[in-house]
């Protein structure tokens, strides 16, 4: 078994700025025990950055769907949050311009993981991306959300989203 965890998003913005939430900033101690915990067991950790250009974001396919400015390349806001800033220094960033990253799909793919974890924010937009497509470039690996590892601005389309990733084939721990 080859196993890593992805930790999707968990950035000053999402936690604490301009799309935080307390629900976001409960899952500091519960992630970063995971992640450490996680390195101490040799699993493979990677970490995404939602990452914008200030000046292009208006005019983004995104905008239209999150119209808050966020994750300003070279802002605060950008920064992984918290004390796991320190352990994502110690991991792969995959950095992306929107909700999911194709590019990290491929490389869990081409590295030949069987279970893949992910935990992070938000839930119902680019936790449920990321997942969907690690799942759709590796149709046989366990991919795995625990919901006490989640977190969505908006609970009610956060429980939808972990029920349209189980309908999908991801493990959702504890459904």
């Amino acid at each position: 078994m080859k196993k890593a965890l992805v930790v999707i998003d968990y950035q000053v913005d999402f936690v604490i700025g301009s799309l935080g939430s307390a629900e976001a900033l409960a899952l500091e101690p519960l992630i970063f025990d995971k992640v450490a915990d996680a390195i101490d067991n040799g699993i493979d950790v990677y970490f995404t950055r939602d990452v914008h250009d200030a000046a292009q974001y208006p005019s983004t396919s995104e905008a239209r769907t999150v119209p808050t400015l966020h994750c300003v390349e070279g802002t605060e806001g950008c920064e992984i949050f918290g004390r796991l800033k320190r352990l994502s220094q110690e991991s792969r960033v995959f950095d992306k311009s929107t909700f999911g990253s194709i590019e990290l799909a491929r490389h869990l793919a081409a590295s030949g993981y069987t279970d893949v974890e992910l935990c992070g924010v938000a839930t119902n937009i680019c936790v449920i991306v990321n997942a969907i497509l690690i799942k759709s470039s590796m149709p046989e690996c366990n991919v795995m959300i625990s919901p006490d590892l989640v977190a969505s601005y908006d609970p009610e389309l956060g429980e939808k989203a972990l029920d349209v990733m189980k309908s999908a084939g991801i493990n959702v721990l504890g459904r």
